[in-house]
């Protein structure tokens, strides 16, 4: 063992601690207080074969002991080789007696053996050590408003079954605001308490964390945070973790350390977010041809938000040019997503995602704080979902996105869908019915009163269907409103009324309020519920024209969706006109399209359906289309239009897969025999067809 300057041990614990720790006297007598009773503990624990009695000292040194009485029949205790107990009075001694030890010597081998349990002879401050584990926190958390009686009694008998667990750590793992209550341990342990700004250019003292290490930092979840004078800030997540702060005090070589409480999210985060590889990236030869009025973000007259890095010039001129890319390619989403490591933003184009740009990963809480701004969200809520709105105007061009943020692991995933109003002024020609359907269609919508279905999962075009459908109306002799969850386009000549479920205004009571405003024909955004169908139902049956969603996967399969949500089943079979089902396919590309053997696999398919073809079109690849082949989408469609006959088999409650088999003999063309149509038409491929459709029957 290594020499103890004892005088200096205690001197570095006095000035840590303060005076709770004091020399331990050769002829120091026992006491009755709680300290000296634990270092007494402590040297039986370093010294087996020194029996604590009222009239010995906890620090009594061994070498001046009189062997340990004993009863009769009581084993004698074994002595240790280097403390063997001295030989009865005129026995002689078989070895030489060691000289004695000098005094310093004594103290500074009696120091060690503290040093060395000091975990269990030394809590450090007691209102520290009690700060997570005593009553006192769950007591000043109720103060606060903070925690549930619930929770208290639940975090009071996990405690219990789990020893040596600190309760602030089970308190956060129940459900308790970590925030909240390392506020309180702080408080109770006389520590200050910081929360990390994400949206600083210093959000640590980098020259130390790399001293330290990022794997070192994470695994004692601790950041040097900031240099005052010549202390050196640090942050962890416990207000005992002395021997850890001694540590980075000798690791980092400073000459004092100022201890404050941190969450452990923010310590995490903050190792992340800092811990990437050192590469150099040059954002002003990317952006060299990005104008920063090229995106220009149309304020609302009211808007509250000033953050210097957000608005800064290299992080305004890249999200601008993320937006400005997008919507060159004909993006329908962008999606931001940070890694571990780097950053990667993609776009969907044509239903299918495509990595795009890979940004450094230190702009991600620049730019997730200017799309917040741009957005009117609170930036510095990072640990819920929020959504919101922009709307811009790229080159002469008026584009709304629509904006949600969640939280992960390593930070906030931004992702904007690009509401285009050029993607609605289509008309019913062009959105890829065959010639029959479309007829059948149209007279569908000229219908004075019942419910028209729209369904597909989301992205498939219902929308798109839906406003070119009213469009198709005429509109000057027509009421027309919707009822929307959100508003996606706005629309002249027509009624727009957004839901609004926090404050109760649902689809149900909004198309009940529709209905005392004299409408002809009434657009509901998505039957949800047992309500909403009924009030839907109700309006059909007296005289109004019903437009609406579900998401199903096919037209059958909306009849037993709203049988199955408490719609009686004549009720449906009287009210509904007809339900059209609908998917997006991917076009092949003109500027590469060349006729191509079909291969052996894919023969069966087309042998099914009855396509006698031995070449068939596939895109080649080529820039236009990004190498892939396809270029725009093309609707698939299965319109299913109820007759007496359908009628009375849905009075009789079908299952779907009966009412489907009914369907498809009464006529009805499935999505899969519409895409196979489309293939023989030279306008899709095979593998696109069986990539968005189902073999139903």
């Amino acid at each position: 063992m290594g020499k103890y300057d004892l005088d200096d041990v205690l001197k570095d614990l006095n000035e840590e601690f303060g005076p709770e720790i004091m020399p331990i006297s050769d002829d120091e007598p026992a006491s009755t207080s709680s300290a000296p009773a634990s270092r007494g503990n402590g040297d039986a624990r370093t010294h087996p074969e020194s029996t604590a009695s009222p009239s010995s000292g906890g620090g009594h040194d061994p070498a001046d002991s009189q062997p340990p009485t004993t009863d009769p029949g009581t084993a004698k205790p074994k002595a240790s080789p280097a403390h063997s107990p001295a030989p009865p009075e005129g026995r002689p001694n078989p070895v030489p007696p060691s000289p004695a030890p000098h005094p310093a010597e004594g103290a500074a081998e009696r120091a060690g053996h503290q040093l060395q349990d000091l975990a269990e002879i030394y809590s450090p401050d007691e209102a520290q050590k009690n700060a997570e584990e005593s009553p006192e926190l769950t007591a000043l958390l109720l103060q606060r408003n903070q925690i549930t009686a619930e929770q208290v009694a639940t975090g009071a008998r996990v405690s219990k079954q789990s020893p040596g667990r600190p309760l602030s750590q089970i308190l956060i793992e129940i459900g308790v605001s970590e925030v909240a209550v390392q506020q309180a341990v702080a408080e109770l342990a006389g520590l200050p308490f910081e929360q990390i700004d994400f949206d600083s250019n210093e959000l640590m003292d980098y020259k130390a964390f790399k001293r330290l290490g990022p794997d070192y930092c994470k695994s004692h979840l601790v950041l040097p945070l900031r240099q005052e004078g010549t202390r050196l800030v640090v942050g962890t997540c416990s207000p005992d973790d002395v021997f850890i702060l001694d540590d980075i005090k000798r690791k980092v070589g400073v000459s004092g350390i100022k201890h404050v409480l941190l969450t452990g999210y923010d310590v995490r985060g903050a190792i992340e977010l800092m811990d990437e590889p050192d590469e150099e990236y040059d954002v002003d030869e990317l952006l060299a041809d990005v104008e920063e009025d090229d995106v220009e973000v149309l304020k609302d007259e009211v808007q509250d938000a000033d953050i210097e890095d957000a608005e800064s010039s290299p992080v305004v001129r890249y999200v601008n040019h993320i937006i400005q890319t997008a919507v060159k390619e004909g993006a329908s989403d962008i999606h931001i997503e940070p890694g571990e490591k780097a950053m990667t933003v993609r776009f969907r184009i044509d239903g299918v995602l495509f990595e795009m740009m890979h940004p450094p990963r230190k702009m991600h809480a620049a730019l997730t704080s200017r799309l917040k701004i741009m957005a009117n969200l609170d930036i510095a809520e990072r640990r819920l979902p929020q959504d919101g709105r922009i709307r811009v105007t790229v080159n002469g061009r008026k584009l709304d996105l629509r904006v949600s943020t969640v939280p992960t692991p390593y930070g906030e995933k931004t992702v904007m869908r690009i509401l285009d109003t050029r993607s609605i002024n289509v008309t019913l020609d062009e959105l890829g019915f065959g010639e029959d359907t479309l007829t059948i269609w149209k007279n569908q919508i000229a219908q004075p009163h019942g419910i028209i279905l729209v369904t597909g999962p989301t992205g498939s075009g219902k929308t798109t269907t839906l406003y070119s459908s009213i469009k198709q109306m005429d509109l000057r002799k027509l009421n027309v409103s919707t009822v929307e969850d959100p508003v996606e386009y706005n629309l002249g000549s027509i009624t727009q009324i957004q839901t609004h479920e926090r404050i109760g205004m649902t689809f149900a009571k909004a198309l009940k309020a529709l209905l005392r405003q004299d409408p002809d024909v009434i657009m509901v955004g998505e039957i949800r519920d047992m309500e909403t169908a009924t009030t839907a139902v109700q309006a059909a049956l007296t005289g109004h024209l019903v437009l609406s969603t579900l998401h199903t996967n096919d037209a059958p399969s909306s009849i037993t969706r709203l049988i199955n949500i408490g719609t009686e089943p004549f009720l449906v079979g009287a009210a509904v006109n007809a339900v059209l089902a609908q998917r997006l396919v991917r076009r092949i590309c003109d500027h590469c399209k060349q006729e191509t053997e079909v291969k052996s696999e894919i023969q069966e398919f087309l042998d099914m359906h009855g396509i006698s073809k031995e070449k068939l079109m596939y895109g080649q690849g080529c820039p236009k289309c990004r190498e892939t082949g396809y270029s725009g989408r093309n609707g698939l469609y299965e319109l299913l239009v109820l007759d007496d006959a359908l009628r009375d088999a849905i009075a009789r409650s079908p299952n779907v897969t009966e009412f489907r088999r009914t369907c498809c003999e009464r006529g009805m063309v499935t999505l899969r025999e519409d895409g196979f149509r489309k293939v023989g038409l030279g306008v899709t491929t095979v593998e696109e067809i069986l990539r968005v459709t189902e073999s139903t029957i």
